[in-house]
C-alpha cells in the first residue's frame, strides 16, 4: 500500500508560479513511477504529468509542456510539480498518483488533492 499526502495548494494570479508537493509513504518510493492529475469543476480527471522511478523519463499534457515541470527526491519519499505561466484554465483539483510499477504507465494510489485557483 502506499499513501500519499499533497501539499502546496492556492490561489494565484495569471502568471503566477505555484509549487505542488507529494509525499508518499509505504512501499519503497524508488520503486514506482508518479504522476500528477487535475480535476476541474464538472470535468472528468485528466492526467497533467508523470515521471519514472529514477525521474529520467517525464510525460506531461501538451497544454503544460514548457510551463509546469514535475520532479522527484526519492530520498525524501516526494514527487513536485512546479507550475509557471499559470492560467485560469489549470484551476483544478491536483492529485499525486503512485504508479504500479517503476515505468510510467498506469496509477493504483492516489492522494487526497489539492486545490489550485488561478484567478484572471
Amino acid at each position: 500500500q502506499v499513501q500519499l499526502v499533497e501539499s502546496g495548494g492556492g490561489l494565484v494570479q495569471a502568471g503566477g508560479s505555484l509549487s505542488l508537493s507529494c509525499e508518499a509513504s509505504g512501499r519503497t518510493f524508488g520503486s514506482y513511477a508518479m504522476g500528477w492529475f487535475r480535476q476541474a469543476p464538472g470535468k472528468e480527471r485528466e492526467f497533467v504529468a508523470a515521471i519514472n522511478w529514477s525521474g529520467s523519463t517525464t510525460s506531461y499534457k501538451d497544454s503544460v509542456k514548457g510551463r509546469f515541470t514535475i520532479s522527484r527526491d526519492n530520498a525524501k519519499s516526494t514527487v513536485y510539480l512546479q507550475m509557471s505561466s499559470l492560467r485560469p484554465e489549470d484551476t483544478a483539483v491536483y492529485y499525486c498518483a503512485g504508479g504500479d510499477a517503476r515505468y510510467i504507465g498506469t496509477f493504483d494510489y492516489w492522494g487526497q488533492g489539492t486545490q489550485v485557483t488561478v484567478s484572471a
